[in-house]
């Protein structure tokens, strides 16, 4: 549904709700992905944001999400100087434009609090609103706006049903559900948007459930 937040945009500091508000969010949105702030961010810039970043703050933007910054947020013009104070070393790049990709995306391949290293693709797509289009090498389809927990695990018959069982036990209400996988019975993601936000109890439980790897709660990724 468009409100009228939606047609002003989001109070942001910056030129541009999709170059300056959007690559916040991208930010969070990875940041929240990973488990924390990164060590290292190597960011891969395409189409318009490729060609206009430093003009309308997008590197600024991205590295002030990874840092936990909203798009509100008056330090994010000093996010270059912060980064280096608490330990995130940002490098940019710049790739050739393609047709396959939104004009407004970046790729930020990230060491994570814990080591591990996560790619996660997100496009700004207008008005401060973003999607996530890629973790790793999954495809997924994940806006931002909603609680949600993502869960990790090794594709076997019975998982998701377990996973959503476990949920429906809390009184969570799932509101969308994506699942991606390498092939049948290898590695996979599940991205489930939530209406309310899944107790620490209850993603311990989902971590616990033979086949799966990771779960991890991700908090809506505010546009203010």
């Amino acid at each position: 549904m468009r409100t009228v937040f939606n047609i002003i945009g989001p109070v942001m500091v910056g030129p541009s709700s999709s170059h300056t508000a959007g690559a916040v969010r991208i930010g969070l949105a990875a940041r929240a992905i990973i488990g924390g702030q990164p060590s290292r961010a190597v960011i891969t810039l395409y189409g318009s944001f490729a060609t206009t970043y430093g003009g309308h703050g997008t590197d600024l933007a991205l590295i002030a999400g990874l840092l936990g910054m909203s798009p509100d947020d008056e330090r994010i013009p000093d996010a270059w100087r912060l980064a280096a104070q608490s330990g995130l070393d940002v490098k940019f790049e710049v790739a050739e434009a393609s047709p396959d990709i939104h004009p407004n995306t970046a790729k930020l391949e990230l060491v994570g609090p814990f080591g591990a290293t996560t790619s996660v693709v997100g496009s700004s797509i207008g008005g401060g609103s973003i999607l996530i289009t890629k973790i790793d090498h999954f495809e997924v389809d994940f806006s931002g706006e909603s609680h949600a927990i993502v869960v990790a695990y090794r594709d076997q018959p019975g998982i998701i049903a377990k996973i959503t069982s476990l949920l429906a036990t809390e009184d969570v209400n799932i509101a969308a559900m994506r699942v991606s996988r390498e092939a049948k019975h290898a590695k996979a993601l599940a991205i489930i948007e939530v209406d309310q936000p899944v107790s620490d109890e209850a993603r311990a439980l989902i971590s616990r459930i033979v086949g799966v790897d990771t779960a991890i709660s991700l908090p809506p990724v505010s546009l203010a």
